[in-house]
C-alpha cells in the first residue's frame, strides 16, 4: 500500500513519477558441495509497494541488511525481479532489456554509498562525468562545457577535471558522483546512503547541496539511509523497512511525531535529543535480540521475535494472530500506514 503525500510536500502532480507494486526479490542459496545444489532462498524483498512523486524526497530507512539497497536497485531495473512490477511515468520498467532501458537511464540515476568504489580510479574526473554523455550520444555538441558546468554546480573547481578520484577528499568524491548522476539531466535519483561514509560536518554540506539541486532542477529523490536524523531533515515522506517488508509509511512530520509500529517507535526513540532535559525524561522503547535469518524468516509478523509488545503486551490469542497472519500495510489515517495487527500511535517528540 502507498498513499499520496499530504499537503505541504513538494509534489505537483497526483500521478506518481515512479510506482512499484508487490516487488519480490529472492536470491538463491547453494550448498558448498561439488554439485552446488540449491538449498534455499534469501528473502531480500517481499511484497513491497510504494510510490514516488515528482519533486518529492521519499526516505527509505531500516537496519543494515533489511533490503533497502536491493529494493533501490530493483526500482532502477539494475537487478531482475522475482515478482512484481515497476513503472516510470506509467511505462513498465521491470523486465526491460539493457537496450530498451537506455533511454530511461537518462531520467533515472543512482548515487552510491561509497564514492571511491563507484568511481573508476583509472579515469579523470572529467572523463567520469563525461562518460554518461558519451553513452547517450550527448557529448558532441557542448559536452565539455556541460562537464565544467556540472563541476561548478556541485561546488568543485572546473579546472580540477584533469585530476583523478584519489586526489579528492571523501566529500569531494561524493560531489563528483552526484555530478556524474546529473550529467544526463535526470528527473529521478536514487541516493543509496550517500552520506553514511562521510564525517558529520561533511554530511551537512552534501545534504544542503542535494536540497539546493532538488529545488533548482526539480528532482525527485529516493533517499536510502539508516540515519534517522538525516532522513528527518531531507525527506517529505518516510518508508520504514524491516526484513524485506515495508512496515510503516507516512509523512515525515506525522511518522516522527506519532509512530504506530513498535519497530519504528524503537528506531525513533533511539535518536538522541539535543536538549539534555528532554533526553533524560523521554520514553525509551527497546528492541532485543538479533535480526532473524532472511533465509528462514519468521511466519506471520516478521518483527514478532523482537517485538516488545508481542513479548509483554498481548494475550495468547493475540500472539497467535501475530504468528499465523502477515499484517497488511493499512492506512491509519492522514496517509499514515503501518503493518501491525495492534498498531497504536505513541507520541515520542
Amino acid at each position: 500500500m502507498s498513499t499520496a503525500p499530504a499537503t505541504g510536500t513538494q509534489q505537483t502532480s497526483d500521478a506518481p513519477l515512479l510506482t512499484a507494486r508487490n516487488l519480490v526479490k529472492h536470491f538463491p542459496v547453494h550448498s558448498n558441495t561439488l554439485l552446488r545444489r540449491k538449498v534455499g532462498d534469501v528473502h531480500a524483498v517481499c511484497d513491497v509497494s510504494l510510490d514516488l512523486y515528482e519533486h518529492e524526497t521519499l526516505g527509505l530507512v531500516g537496519e543494515s541488511g533489511c533490503g533497502k539497497s536491493t529494493l533501490s536497485r530493483l526500482l532502477l531495473n539494475l537487478l531482475p525481479l522475482t515478482a512484481g512490477e515497476v513503472s516510470y511515468r506509467g511505462n513498465q520498467v521491470s523486465g526491460l532489456s539493457r537496450r530498451a532501458m537506455r533511454p530511461l537511464r537518462r531520467e533515472m540515476q543512482i548515487v552510491f554509498q561509497d564514492p571511491f568504489a563507484s568511481l573508476d580510479s583509472r579515469m579523470t574526473v572529467f572523463a567520469l562525468i563525461a562518460e554518461p554523455l558519451r553513452i547517450q550520444g550527448l557529448f558532441d555538441d557542448d559536452g565539455g562545457e556541460r562537464v565544467r558546468k556540472l563541476l561548478k554546480l556541485v561546488g568543485l573547481n572546473p579546472e580540477h577535471g584533469n585530476r583523478y578520484p584519489h586526489e579528492f577528499s571523501g566529500g569531494q568524491r561524493q560531489r563528483i558522483g552526484i555530478a556524474r548522476a546529473l550529467a544526463s539531466d535526470p528527473k529521478l535519483i536514487v541516493l543509496d546512503e550517500p552520506v553514511s561514509a562521510l564525517d558529520v560536518s561533511i554530511q551537512a554540506g552534501v545534504i544542503n547541496l542535494l536540497e539546493d539541486l532538488q529545488e533548482r532542477l526539480a528532482l525527485s529523490y529516493l533517499f536510502v539511509a539508516h540515519d534517522l536524523s538525516v532522513v528527518r531533515h531531507i525527506a517529505d515522506r518516510v518508508a520504514v523497512m524491516y526484513l524485506g517488508r515495508i512496515i510503516e509509511e507516512g509523512t515525515t512530520e506525522e511518522l516522527f511525531r506519532s509512530p504506530s509500529h513498535p519497530y519504528t517507535q524503537a528506531l525513533i526513540s533511539a535518536v538522541p535529543f539535543p536538549d539534555p532535559r528532554k533526553e533524560r525524561s523521554r520514553q525509551r522503547i527497546t528492541v532485543t535480540g538479533d535480526v532473524p535469518n532472511p533465509i528462514d524468516p519468521p511466519s506471520g509478523c516478521r518483527f514478532r521475535t523482537r517485538c516488545p509488545k508481542f513479548a509483554n503486551g498481548l494475550s495468547e490469542s493475540e500472539r497467535r494472530r501475530c504468528i499465523d497472519e502477515i499484517p497488511a500495510l493499512t492506512d491509519r489515517g492522514q496517509g499514515h500506514a503501518s503493518a501491525c495487527h495492534y498498531a497504536e500511535a505513541v507520541q515520542l517528540t
